[in-house]
Protein backbone atom coordinates (compact mmCIF):
# COMPACT_ATOMS: atom_id res chain seq x y z
CA UNK A 1 0.00 0.00 0.00
CA UNK A 2 2.86 2.35 0.69
CA UNK A 3 4.69 2.01 -2.61
CA UNK A 4 0.98 2.87 -4.32
CA UNK A 5 1.46 5.77 -2.05
CA UNK A 6 4.76 6.78 -2.80
CA UNK A 7 4.42 6.06 -6.74
CA UNK A 8 0.79 8.47 -6.88
CA UNK A 9 3.16 11.10 -4.99
CA UNK A 10 5.66 10.72 -8.11
CA UNK A 11 3.14 11.40 -10.48
CA UNK A 12 1.73 14.22 -8.84
CA UNK A 13 4.72 16.23 -8.33
CA UNK A 14 4.97 17.73 -11.60
CA UNK A 15 1.53 18.83 -10.97
CA UNK A 16 2.26 20.39 -7.65
CA UNK A 17 5.54 22.30 -8.69
CA UNK A 18 4.94 22.87 -12.25
CA UNK A 19 7.70 25.69 -12.68
CA UNK A 20 10.40 23.30 -11.22
CA UNK A 21 9.35 20.71 -14.27
CA UNK A 22 8.83 23.13 -16.83
CA UNK A 23 12.46 24.64 -17.96
CA UNK A 24 15.71 23.34 -18.83
CA UNK A 25 18.10 24.14 -16.09
CA UNK A 26 20.99 24.79 -18.66
CA UNK A 27 19.40 26.39 -21.28
CA UNK A 28 20.91 26.28 -24.52
CA UNK A 29 22.03 29.59 -26.04
CA UNK A 30 20.27 30.52 -29.43
CA UNK A 31 22.96 30.63 -32.69
CA UNK A 32 23.55 33.66 -34.65
CA UNK A 33 23.76 33.58 -38.56
CA UNK A 34 25.56 36.30 -39.76
CA UNK A 35 24.56 37.80 -43.27
CA UNK A 36 25.88 40.07 -45.68
CA UNK A 37 23.81 42.41 -48.02
CA UNK A 38 24.67 44.53 -51.16
CA UNK A 39 24.56 45.81 -54.38
CA UNK A 40 27.13 45.91 -57.43
CA UNK A 41 26.57 48.17 -60.27
CA UNK A 42 28.19 49.64 -63.23
CA UNK A 43 28.97 53.15 -63.02
CA UNK A 44 27.68 55.19 -65.93
CA UNK A 45 30.56 57.07 -67.76
CA UNK A 46 28.81 60.19 -67.17
CA UNK A 47 30.26 59.86 -63.61
CA UNK A 48 33.83 58.35 -64.31
CA UNK A 49 36.57 59.52 -61.77
CA UNK A 50 33.61 59.85 -58.59
CA UNK A 51 32.04 57.68 -56.16
CA UNK A 52 28.66 58.79 -57.86
CA UNK A 53 26.18 55.90 -58.90
CA UNK A 54 23.79 58.29 -60.57
CA UNK A 55 22.81 56.43 -64.24
CA UNK A 56 24.64 53.09 -63.00
CA UNK A 57 22.71 49.46 -63.75
CA UNK A 58 22.81 46.50 -61.80
CA UNK A 59 25.12 43.95 -62.92
CA UNK A 60 23.94 40.53 -62.75
CA UNK A 61 25.88 37.66 -61.73
CA UNK A 62 29.29 39.58 -60.51
CA UNK A 63 31.09 38.51 -58.37
CA UNK A 64 32.37 39.85 -54.69
CA UNK A 65 34.57 38.52 -51.55
CA UNK A 66 33.80 38.84 -48.11
CA UNK A 67 37.01 38.83 -46.16
CA UNK A 68 37.39 38.77 -42.63
CA UNK A 69 40.23 38.98 -40.52
CA UNK A 70 40.95 37.93 -36.85
CA UNK A 71 42.87 39.93 -33.94
CA UNK A 72 46.12 38.88 -35.04
CA UNK A 73 45.10 40.63 -39.27
CA UNK A 74 45.40 36.91 -40.31
CA UNK A 75 42.33 36.01 -42.59
CA UNK A 76 39.93 33.85 -40.72
CA UNK A 77 36.73 33.99 -42.77
CA UNK A 78 36.36 33.72 -46.31
CA UNK A 79 33.40 33.37 -49.06
CA UNK A 80 32.82 34.83 -52.38
CA UNK A 81 29.26 35.55 -53.29
CA UNK A 82 27.47 35.88 -56.72
CA UNK A 83 24.67 39.04 -57.25
CA UNK A 84 21.51 37.94 -58.57
CA UNK A 85 19.41 39.34 -61.89
CA UNK A 86 18.99 42.70 -59.67
CA UNK A 87 22.55 43.00 -58.52
CA UNK A 88 21.60 42.17 -54.97
CA UNK A 89 24.11 39.59 -53.11
CA UNK A 90 22.73 37.89 -49.52
CA UNK A 91 25.80 35.89 -48.68
CA UNK A 92 25.82 33.85 -45.77
CA UNK A 93 28.41 33.10 -43.72
CA UNK A 94 28.33 30.03 -42.82
CA UNK A 95 30.80 28.83 -40.29
CA UNK A 96 32.13 32.31 -39.49
CA UNK A 97 33.27 32.32 -35.48
CA UNK A 98 34.54 34.81 -33.49
CA UNK A 99 36.88 33.95 -30.26
CA UNK A 100 37.35 37.87 -29.15
CA UNK A 101 33.80 39.95 -29.19
CA UNK A 102 34.83 43.22 -30.10
CA UNK A 103 38.09 43.04 -32.08
CA UNK A 104 36.61 39.94 -34.03
CA UNK A 105 33.04 41.05 -34.62
CA UNK A 106 31.73 41.63 -38.24
CA UNK A 107 31.79 45.08 -38.26
CA UNK A 108 34.90 45.43 -37.25
CA UNK A 109 36.87 42.51 -39.02
CA UNK A 110 34.85 41.49 -42.44
CA UNK A 111 34.88 43.44 -45.65
CA UNK A 112 33.28 43.35 -48.61
CA UNK A 113 35.80 43.27 -52.08
CA UNK A 114 34.68 43.25 -55.67
CA UNK A 115 36.46 40.47 -57.61
CA UNK A 116 35.11 40.10 -61.40
CA UNK A 117 32.23 41.12 -63.82
CA UNK A 118 30.87 39.18 -66.61
CA UNK A 119 30.04 42.40 -68.44
CA UNK A 120 33.12 43.22 -70.89
CA UNK A 121 31.79 46.68 -71.28
CA UNK A 122 32.11 47.14 -67.12
CA UNK A 123 34.73 45.31 -65.49
CA UNK A 124 36.97 47.00 -64.31
CA UNK A 125 37.21 47.39 -60.85
CA UNK A 126 36.57 50.93 -58.65
CA UNK A 127 37.04 52.17 -55.60
CA UNK A 128 33.65 53.17 -55.46
CA UNK A 129 32.78 52.70 -51.16
CA UNK A 130 36.35 51.19 -50.97
CA UNK A 131 35.46 48.44 -53.46
CA UNK A 132 38.98 47.83 -54.27
CA UNK A 133 40.46 47.48 -50.77
CA UNK A 134 37.23 46.73 -48.44
CA UNK A 135 34.30 48.18 -47.83
CA UNK A 136 33.50 48.49 -44.31
CA UNK A 137 30.21 46.83 -43.08
CA UNK A 138 27.32 48.94 -41.51
CA UNK A 139 24.53 47.88 -39.32
CA UNK A 140 21.14 49.00 -39.87
CA UNK A 141 18.79 46.85 -37.61
CA UNK A 142 17.91 44.41 -40.09
CA UNK A 143 17.66 41.40 -37.87
CA UNK A 144 15.25 37.93 -38.16
CA UNK A 145 14.25 36.29 -34.64
CA UNK A 146 13.75 32.00 -35.76
CA UNK A 147 13.19 29.80 -33.02
CA UNK A 148 16.44 27.89 -33.08
CA UNK A 149 18.66 30.52 -33.94
CA UNK A 150 18.74 34.37 -35.11
CA UNK A 151 19.99 36.00 -38.36
CA UNK A 152 21.65 39.63 -38.37
CA UNK A 153 22.06 41.14 -41.50
CA UNK A 154 24.83 43.42 -42.32
CA UNK A 155 25.13 45.75 -45.56
CA UNK A 156 27.92 46.89 -47.31
CA UNK A 157 28.59 48.96 -50.63
CA UNK A 158 26.62 49.96 -52.61
CA UNK A 159 30.20 48.87 -54.61
CA UNK A 160 30.84 49.35 -58.43
CA UNK A 161 32.63 48.15 -61.64
CA UNK A 162 33.03 50.56 -64.94
CA UNK A 163 33.49 50.43 -68.21
CA UNK A 164 37.33 50.58 -69.57
CA UNK A 165 36.90 53.03 -71.86
CA UNK A 166 34.92 56.02 -71.79
CA UNK A 167 35.40 59.10 -73.59
CA UNK A 168 36.79 62.38 -71.80
CA UNK A 169 34.31 64.82 -70.34
CA UNK A 170 34.02 67.96 -72.01
CA UNK A 171 34.37 70.94 -69.24
CA UNK A 172 33.70 74.45 -70.74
Amino acid sequence: MAAIHLSFLILLLPLAFPSAFAYETNPQPKKTQVVIEGMVYCQSCDNYGSWSLSKAKPIASAKVSVICKNQRGQVSYYKASETNGNGYFFAELQGFEMSHLLLEHPLQSCVVKLVESPLEGCNVLSNINYGLYGSPLRYEKKRFYRKDYDVVIYAAGPLAFRPAHCDAPNHY
